[in-house]
């Protein structure tokens, strides 16, 4: 028996915006094969401060871990996106500084979970739907740090890396600017599971799964 167990935020835990309609999680369950599992313990708002509760939780039988993470960290720190600067070099320090930030906590989330001994995928933060499109141009540039880091841990640690940002690549993957529908889902269900079964690969660095 496998179990796929899913930590981090509303990326998985997104039942409160499908409308009614199925979550990741339900995704996730009807598309697996058969004897295969999952649990649910992400949490809708969580950072990578709040993982460790999802860790202690884990069911028995768990094994595998699927992490979506720093979606909410980047939140925090949107009014970057705001702040006046004095030159392009003074903007690319302030992002120099939130890459630092998040590396130090991204690192320790991943350590955390490789703590267990399972196999452990990750994924990027998708750029979102924003209605403003200068605004979005802006999320998706900010993201890159927070992503850059992402990745380079995962070739480090060589873990598969789901790349959220291939898979939610339009309008209707999203209930609001933030979080992934019931058809996003869909789509995000279907790289879980192929990220979980298909047979690992010797490759040196990280395996991304783009769709």
């Amino acid at each position: 028996m496998h179990n796929v167990v899913l930590l981090g935020d509303s990326i998985l835990d997104n039942a409160a915006y499908t409308a009614g309609g199925p979550a990741v999680i339900a995704h996730v369950r009807q598309q697996l094969p058969p004897g295969w599992r999952a649990t649910l313990n992400a949490v809708d708002g969580a950072t990578t401060d709040d993982l460790q509760p999802q860790l202690a939780s884990l069911p028995p039988d768990a094994s595998h871990l699927l992490l979506s993470i720093g979606g909410n960290n980047a939140l925090l720190c949107q009014d970057i996106l705001e702040t006046p600067v004095t030159s392009s070099g003074e903007a690319l320090l302030l992002f120099y500084a939130l890459a630092q930030d998040f590396e130090l906590a991204y690192r320790g989330a991943v350590q955390d979970c490789l703590k267990r001994n399972l196999p452990l995928v990750v994924c990027t933060i998708y750029h979102g739907n924003f209605p403003d499109p200068d605004y979005q141009r802006r999320v998706a540039v900010a993201l890159t740090v927070f992503n850059d880091v992402i990745i380079r841990i995962a070739v480090e640690m060589r873990l598969k890396v789901i790349d959220l940002r291939s898979i939610c690549n339009c309008a209707d993957d999203y209930a609001n600017p933030i979080e992934p529908s019931g058809s996003g889902g869909a789509k995000i269900a279907r790289a879980i599971v192929l990220a979980v079964t298909e047979p690992a690969s010797s490759a040196r660095g990280a395996n991304v799964v783009a769709n």
